[in-house]
C-alpha cells in the first residue's frame, strides 16, 4: 500500500491524483490521506501542492467529464470529512476505468461504495451551498461596502462568491467565513478573490454599519415580527425549514 499525504485542499488533492497516475499506480493498492494516519506495511510519500499539476487534473475531469462533473468532485472536496481525498480519487479511477461513454457518467455507479460517498459528500455541499444563496444577509458599511458574515461547515466560499459577483458585478462588497477565517472580497467590476485572516482588511476597512443600514435592519425586524402570527408559532418547523446554524447570522434573529 503506497499512502500520498496531501494538504486539505483542491490543489494538494489534485496534485496527489496526478502523482498516482503519473507513477501508474493501481487505485486498489493507493491511498490519499489528509491526516498523518499511520497503516501497517504501508509506503508513504508526502505530496506538495503543484498548480501545474492540479490545472492538468482539472482539465482532464472537465473534458473527460463534463462540467457538471466536475463542479460534484470540487463540491465533494469542500466537504470537512477527512476521508474525502481517498473518495473522490477512487471515484475518479473508477471513471477513467469504464468503457462507456465518460461524459457526465462519473456519479452513475452509486452501488460502487467510493462513488456513493463522494457523491454524498457533495450533495451535503451543495445543498448547503443553495441554503446560503438565500439565507446570507449582506450588511451596508459606513463606507458603503456590503458585507456579510457566514459559518458553513463546507468551504464554499468560492461557490457563493461566484454566484454573488455574478449577480452583483458593480458592487463592492466582502463575505467572511468565520469558520475558516477566511474572506471572499470582491471590488466593484472586477475580479473576486480571497484572503485569509483579518489584518489587511481591519487596517483598510471600517466594518462600523452605516446609519442607513441599522435603521434598515430595525425595519425589516420590525416587519417580521408584525407579520408573524403568535397562535401559529411552530419552532420546531421552523428549525427544519431554518436550522439554527443559519440563524446566528441572519439579521431577523438577532
Amino acid at each position: 500500500m503506497l499512502v500520498y499525504q496531501c494538504e486539505d485542499s483542491l490543489e494538494g488533492i489534485f496534485t496527489a491524483v496526478y502523482n498516482a497516475y503519473e507513477e501508474k499506480r493501481e487505485p486498489a493498492d493507493t491511498m490519499l490521506s489528509l491526516e498523518e494516519e499511520l497503516f501497517l506495511f504501508a509506503e508513504y510519500r508526502v505530496v506538495e501542492p503543484d498548480p501545474d499539476r492540479a490545472l492538468k487534473v482539472m482539465r482532464t475531469l472537465k473534458r473527460k467529464f463534463g462540467e457538471d462533473d466536475y463542479m460534484r468532485i470540487c463540491l465533494s472536496l469542500s466537504a470537512p470529512d477527512p476521508a474525502k481525498a481517498q473518495a473522490v480519487y477512487q471515484t475518479i479511477a473508477a471513471g477513467l476505468a469504464g468503457k462507456r461513454n465518460l461524459w457526465g457518467s462519473l456519479f452513475d455507479n452509486l452501488s460502487n461504495d467510493y462513488v456513493h460517498q463522494a457523491f454524498s459528500l457533495a450533495r451535503g455541499a451543495m445543498n448547503e451551498n443553495c441554503h446560503l444563496r438565500g439565507f446570507l444577509r449582506f450588511q451596508e458599511l459606513e463606507g458603503g461596502i456590503l458585507y456579510s458574515k457566514i459559518g458553513p461547515k463546507n468551504n464554499i466560499l468560492t461557490f457563493l462568491m461566484a454566484h454573488f459577483a455574478d449577480r452583483f458585478p458593480v458592487e463592492n462588497f466582502i463575505i467572511y467565513d468565520d469558520t475558516r477565517n477566511l474572506f471572499g472580497v470582491h471590488p466593484a467590476g472586477g475580479q473576486w478573490y480571497l484572503l485569509t485572516g483579518t489584518q489587511i482588511l481591519e487596517e483598510s476597512i471600517d466594518f462600523e454599519l452605516s446609519d442607513r443600514e441599522r435603521q434598515y435592519q430595525e425595519l425589516f425586524r420590525h416587519f417580521c415580527h408584525k407579520i408573524a402570527i403568535k397562535d401559529r408559532k411552530n419552532l420546531k418547523l421552523q428549525r427544519n425549514m431554518l436550522p439554527l446554524r443559519f440563524q446566528e447570522y441572519m439579521v431577523e434573529f438577532n
